[in-house]
């Protein structure tokens, strides 16, 4: 499909970058963007803008934030004691969703898959036990997602923190296998964490 105009294309261009999106998809986006006032343009312009350069990761546990520390990890009534360790920060708000947990997280970024180019150096799991050796956690409860690539990453992570003194736990097995947490529904996910178990290996 030939485009008429440098600047469509390059805003179908962009747009198709996007996860689920194609080139298809991306030019209705767009048209009806067209189609819009401009003072619409220019805020959903400006939103994007404002997401570049004020939304950062939390320098504690690295969730989304728009401080140095997110309010989760700045929240005194917290128990700060335990740590939930998740994949990503939609883990993150899946589980706080449910209501059902006061403690923090640590969010890795991802999970060990050899088959992605994606190995424990890529991921924020140093920090984690960083974080874990410097005292005053109680648990760390693995919360990622039971597929093959989440077991793995599991144990590595039980592997490095053995020997520190703390409880580790894992979610109770209502997430289904090979289910991601994130699309995990609530109450399901709910109980998962109130009924959470040992680790074991």
């Amino acid at each position: 499909m030939e485009i008429p105009s440098v600047y469509l294309e390059r805003a179908v261009g962009q747009f198709s970058q996007l996860p689920g999106i194609g080139r298809k998809t991306a030019m209705r986006l767009v048209l009806h963007l067209l189609r819009r006032e401009r003072s619409d343009i220019e805020a959903f312009a400006e939103s994007l803008n404002e997401l570049a350069h004020n939304v950062r990761y939390c320098k504690v546990c690295h969730n989304i934030s728009d401080e140095d520390t997110c309010a989760i990890c700045s929240t005194p009534s917290r128990d700060h004691a335990t740590i939930c360790v998740v994949e990503s920060v939609q883990d993150v708000m899946a589980i706080e969703s449910t209501q059902q947990y006061s403690g923090t997280y640590h969010v890795l970024g991802g999970i060990i898959s050899p088959m992605d180019g994606i190995g424990p150096q890529d991921l924020e799991i140093q920090s984690l036990v960083e974080r874990v050796q410097a005292g005053g956690i109680r648990e760390v409860i693995l919360a990622l997602s039971p597929t093959m690539e989440g077991d793995t990453t599991s144990f590595y992570i039980y592997r490095k923190l053995e020997g520190v003194g703390v409880t580790i736990t894992t979610l109770a097995r209502g997430v289904a296998q090979n289910d991601q947490l994130q699309y995990t529904d609530e109450l399901t996910l709910g109980r998962s964490i109130v009924d959470r178990r040992p680790f074991s290996v």
